[in-house]
């Protein structure tokens, strides 16, 4: 039976008043507009020292590593920051770095909270999330520097080479995650030197320019000089970046 004539014959679909249809638009329309404001918050600026050109942010990580090797950090108010970070955040950097447990970015540049928007995975390449991770940064964050921080004695990496020289098979996801770093061993097989070494330093500078090319956020970025995309290498001996640019 139809609900709106009475007609059991007849089953009118329900009619869409315009006070129905207004209301279902304001909803659509506040909906759309939340999202653009979460957005737009976490890209507030609780931190005005973090508002820097890619030249000074670049400087800001040289001190902040010789103040690491030094061992002279500095001593960091995580209860202020804790509270000033609430609204939003500004990072002056991003990092790309190896998950290895030796490396931690925000103790290797001597930062504090809100300071490193920082994505890492074992190996350090820049797959779809992570430059998407990195869009979010540059575009909605205002972070005008990223880093592609590699290491010494990479475990990611001698996996890949051998995978690739040796033929090695690897249990699990691992065969996944070392074709993403295989470029960068083929590239460094007819280099003179330790192939390890030169394969590391091969990937990050792969990536750096993986991520300059990356389309459509961050090229457009790059190519405006609005930020700056370098490399590093971390040492383990003594936590010295070395910088290859």
């Amino acid at each position: 039976m139809c609900t709106q004539c009475g007609n059991p014959s007849v089953n009118h679909a329900p009619a869409w008043s315009r006070r129905h249809f207004l209301k279902l638009a304001g909803g659509m329309a506040a909906g759309l507009a939340f999202s653009s404001r979460a957005l737009l918050a976490a890209g507030e600026t609780p931190k005005p020292e973090n508002v820097i050109s890619p030249d000074e942010a670049f400087e800001r990580l040289k001190t902040g590593n010789r103040r690491y090797v030094e061992s002279a950090m500095k001593r960091h108010d995580f209860l202020a920051e804790r509270k000033a970070l609430i609204g939003g955040q500004n990072p002056f950097a991003g990092v790309l770095s190896c998950a290895d447990s030796r490396v931690g970015p925000e103790y290797v540049f001597d930062t504090g909270l809100g300071d490193l928007f920082v994505v890492r995975v074992a190996g350090n390449f820049a797959d779809e999330d992570a430059v998407a991770s990195f869009e979010y940064a540059v575009q909605f964050l205002g972070t005008p520097l990223l880093v592609v921080l590699g290491h010494e004695k990479c475990g990611a990496v001698d996996a890949a080479i051998k995978t690739v020289k040796d033929g090695a098979e690897l249990p699990g996801h691992l065969p996944q995650l070392v074709e993403h770093i295989r470029p960068a061993v083929e590239a460094a097989l007819p280099e003179p030197g330790s192939l390890l070494d030169n394969a590391i330093r091969e990937n990050v500078l792969l990536t750096v320019k993986n991520l300059k090319t990356a389309t459509p956020v961050i090229s457009q970025y790059v190519a405006q000089n609005k930020i700056r995309i370098i490399g590093g290498i971390y040492k383990l001996s003594d936590g010295h970046v070395e910088w290859v640019i």
